[in-house]
């Protein structure tokens, strides 16, 4: 695949389809690491924890079994 950047205000932008997003488990909450070695620029997902959608998921599983003791914490 061959990309060209495109004008983004006064900086340039590589914009990555959704496709390739996909493929890659990304998204535009995803961190990215980005480095330089030698030619290439290397873009890599950083793991900064389980993300929103996963913590939403396992409170919906945790709910009805702990979902009072979880309110007694908050308090």
């Amino acid at each position: 695949m061959i990309k060209t950047l495109q004008k983004h205000g006064n900086s340039q932008a590589l914009v990555i389809e959704k496709s390739l997003l996909d493929a890659l488990g990304i998204d535009s909450d995803t961190h990215l690491a980005i480095s330089v070695s030698a030619q290439s620029l290397i873009i890599t997902p950083v793991n900064v924890g389980l993300g929103s959608k996963a913590v939403a998921a396992a409170l919906e599983r945790l709910r009805p079994r702990y979902g009072q003791m979880l309110r007694n914490l908050a308090e």
